[in-house]
């Protein structure tokens, strides 16, 4: 029987859904034995968004259902993905998503309070692994009035880094259908830290998708995991305007993955830019003379909280070793 194509478009523990895009016909499958990755470490060898090959359901090919799912025999190459490791010291690493145009990191500078190094981590992950990235600050009416300049802070070290900033608010409206535009005809992923609005937003730019939506703990402003499962969907606006969703459980922890500590200085561009300008080569940005990169954190062209969530990670490193 022949192989046929399709996306994975929904993965929940060993049980997958796929489709064969630009259709949306999502089926049941299995995994056929032990389908690895070559090379990889990450716990799960098939992610949302990964193109497969799969054998369909029956001796006659029938259309999968659930008592008779598809089997994928093979993983094709992945043009890029999202990976993480576990914060806590182990090694094991998970694969958020596959083969993504575009990923969208959603931040929220309070309810939750954004923390810098955990975007910051995700930023060097995807730089490290070929994904375009924008960041999305979301729930912009809670805090631009209250603390405007918290607001053009965040612009000024994101944008000086040389990433797009979008502003959004679900209640309002605001940057809603910017961000639809920005989506359409592209497989993107939503991903953040708990609580940030993420599945709401989602829900915003298509009202008939229906992402679990938390509440924010008031114990410690801290969301809630809402979203448990790895999922993609269609966001259909007409004919000619649709775009793919990954939807990704609300992340705590972000540790990076397969990366060299002599390397982590190369995945920040406005450091990469300068870094041919330090005296030393290579240069750990930390206590050479000459160093390009120091200046320019003392001269305030560098900031400052980017700087320190570099020498965060160096720290990081040295302790996963």
């Amino acid at each position: 029987m022949e192989t046929r194509e399709a996306t994975v478009v929904k993965n929940a523990g060993s049980h997958y859904l796929l489709s064969e895009l630009p259709l949306w016909d999502p089926f049941p499958a299995v995994l056929k034995g032990k389908v690895r990755l070559s090379g990889s470490a990450a716990t799960n060898p098939v992610a949302v968004g990964d193109r497969v090959r799969y054998l369909p359901a029956g001796e006659e090919g029938g259309k999968p259902s659930l008592l008779h799912p598809a089997t994928i025999a093979e993983v094709l190459p992945r043009k890029n993905y999202l990976i993480r490791k576990s914060t806590n010291l182990s090694r094991q690493a998970h694969v958020l998503a596959a083969n993504v145009d575009m990923a969208y990191l959603i931040v929220s500078l309070y309810f939750p309070e954004i923390k810098l190094p955990f975007l910051d981590r995700m930023l060097v992950t995807c730089e490290v692994y070929g994904i375009p990235v924008t960041i999305v600050m979301n729930k912009v009416d809670l805090y631009r009035e209250e603390a405007p300049d918290y607001v053009a802070d965040f612009h000024r070290i994101y944008e000086g880094a040389g990433y797009r900033v979008l502003e959004t608010s679900v209640l309002t409206g605001e940057g809603i259908q910017a961000l639809r535009e920005d989506c359409m005809g592209k497989i993107c992923l939503f991903s953040g830290e708990s609580g940030v609005g993420k599945s709401s937003l989602i829900k915003a730019l298509n009202p008939r998708l229906d992402p679990k939506i938390g509440m924010i703990s008031q114990a410690h402003l801290q969301g809630k995991h809402t979203t448990s499962l790895y999922e993609m969907y269609r966001a259909d606006w007409g004919p000619d305007a649709q775009a793919y969703i990954i939807d990704t459980p609300g992340l705590r922890g972000f540790g990076l993955v397969d990366l060299e500590k002599e390397e982590i200085a190369l995945y920040f561009p406005e450091m990469l830019r300068l870094s041919r300008q330090c005296r030393f080569t290579p240069c750990t940005h930390t206590h050479e003379p000459g160093c390009a990169v120091k200046e320019a954190v003392e001269q305030g062209l560098v900031s400052a909280e980017r700087y320190n969530s570099y020498l965060g990670m160096l720290e990081e490193d040295s302790k996963f070793r």
